[in-house]
């Protein structure tokens, strides 16, 4: 799939199949998240792969959107690691970049995903960081489910012309 074909059809999907996503897709997932432009090129994403069922089945109890990584085969949890990138704001740009990399590959590559919010919400941060056991110069920005879709979506219309603007607005 064509860079501009993966960005135009990408879609969330919650809904998966039981099919199990292969640990090389899982790297290969992963390796396109560590391609992610970030400040300063410090790279300060950490990626906490999860699949066993019983904490999958548990993240919905500390992140009140996330009742589809129930039926997930995996969730990635991307985090950034406080000493590495000490400013905060940096660190969700920097994941949120990483996120949306690994949200084309996995669409790239037939599994459907869908990013659920951690940073800045301090609940899900404190309940994902207990949950997970997570130390505490890690934080966690987001969530990504994956699994192969077991639903379709159409390509809704998004381009708009009205919210360009060139020069001065």
């Amino acid at each position: 799939m064509d860079t501009m074909n993966a960005i135009f059809t990408r879609r969330s999907m919650r809904k998966y199949t039981d099919r199990q996503i292969d640990s090389e897709l899982i790297n290969l997932i992963l390796k396109a998240g560590m391609y992610a432009p970030s400040a300063r090129n410090l790279q300060p994403w950490m990626f906490l792969v999860i699949t066993d069922r019983s904490i999958l089945n548990k993240i919905p109890q500390v992140h009140p959107y996330a009742n589809m990584i129930r039926e997930a085969s995996v969730g990635i949890l991307v985090c950034a690691d406080l000493n590495i990138q000490s400013n905060k704001s940096y660190c969700a740009e920097d994941c949120s970049a990483s996120t949306q990399n690994i949200l084309l590959a996995a669409h790239a590559n037939g599994i459907g995903a869908v990013w659920l919010g951690v940073y800045p919400r301090e609940k899900r941060i404190d309940g994902l960081r207990e949950l997970l056991q997570l130390p505490e110069n890690i934080l966690p920005i987001s969530l990504i489910s994956l699994g192969y879709p077991n639903e379709t979506k159409e390509d809704p219309k998004r381009y708009d012309e009205s919210k360009i603007h060139y020069n001065v607005w």
